[in-house]
């Protein structure tokens, strides 16, 4: 598939229970893996696009949580039923008909867009649109990863990897009051990671990561953001007693743990994914209260096809974000 640099789509008003976001001049992050076809079932053309910063511009007739002119973000979770078992029970993030943004319908990578009400964030007017955009995917799944993770202000928590997921991750853990330890390769990333505010850094081509973390009492949390199974699976051994490896790097390669490597110190393994339009507002007001910020390149829309390839190619420190006029 090809990300065209230009194209024209009819702009529809938004129906009931939608909202219509205009882009222009905010942002939307190139996050967009199933522009390959990757995804089962994706129909095409589609508008790629699912981390994005905006405003309302119209509401459908029975809309009345927003405001025209509201500044407000999406991400990737697009909407629920509010009728399956799991809506009923709240858990809206595993709804059985959940819609996913750029993938249920038309993203970001366009000036106006039309998402469900249930799914967009109001944004803080002190926090610009460009860095707003990367938490409203990366930003939220590290950071409700970690605060419903059952880690308290004291714990150690390790963070691997650190990239556009783990970069976000060492801030929000010591914003969180964490004992902070960035995991990465090669002792070049250790002054990032002192800068992003880890407290240690383990560089796994000089130590094996479970056993550096063991020497420093065990991580009772250990993130892993990189998907890299081999090094996620390596952790295991780092953890405390009751541990947990939180898993948010999305990889298709299955992990190498054993039963007994769980059942010595009953850990965990855990997976996490992204949150609802209420963690999406719940990351933006932490952020902006404590300063986290993505590092970002930015794009003009009609280089979106550059923008993708930077992206793709693992070359971006760390997010990549379109912006508008």
């Amino acid at each position: 598939m090809e990300i065209s640099n230009s194209l024209s789509v009819p702009f529809r008003s938004p129906l009931a229970g939608k909202c219509a976001l205009k882009l222009k001049p905010a942002a939307s992050v190139t996050a967009t893996p199933w522009k390959e076809g990757y995804w089962p079932g994706i129909q095409y053309p589609r508008v790629p696009g699912h981390e994005i910063a905006g405003r309302i511009d119209a509401l459908g007739a029975d809309v009345t949580l927003w405001k025209p002119g509201q500044r407000i973000g999406l991400g990737w979770h697009g909407g629920h039923c509010f009728e399956c078992e799991p809506c009923r029970s709240g858990d809206f993030i595993n709804c059985r008909n959940e819609k996913i943004t750029a993938l249920s319908f038309d993203g970001g990578y366009q000036e106006y867009m039309v998402a469900p009400a249930e799914a967009v964030a109001a944004m803080p007017d002190d926090l610009p649109a460009a860095e707003a955009a990367p938490l409203l995917c990366a930003g939220i799944t590290v950071f409700n990863a970690l605060r419903n993770s059952g880690a308290r202000a004291g714990d150690l928590v390790a963070i691997q990897g650190i990239g556009g997921l783990g970069h976000l991750g060492i801030q929000y853990a010591r914003q969180m009051g964490f004992r902070t330890v960035a995991i990465g390769r090669g002792a070049d990333k250790q002054p990032l990671a002192t800068k992003l505010g880890a407290h240690e850094y383990i560089d796994t081509n000089a130590n094996a990561p479970g056993a550096a973390l063991k020497k420093l009492g065990g991580a009772k949390i250990a993130l892993a953001t990189a998907p890299d199974s081999k090094s996620i699976s390596a952790l295991v051994d780092g953890l405390l007693a009751n541990g947990t490896l939180l898993v948010i790097g999305a990889g298709a390669e299955s992990l190498t743990v054993t039963p007994l490597q769980l059942i010595g110190g009953r850990s965990m393994i855990k997976g996490w994914a992204s949150g609802t339009g209420k963690d999406s507002e719940d990351t933006l007001r932490f952020s902006s209260l404590t300063g986290v910020r993505p590092m970002i390149e930015k794009y003009p829309l009609e280089k979106a096809a550059a923008a993708y390839e930077q992206m793709i190619s693992g070359r971006a420190r760390f997010r990549v974000v379109l912006t508008m006029g």
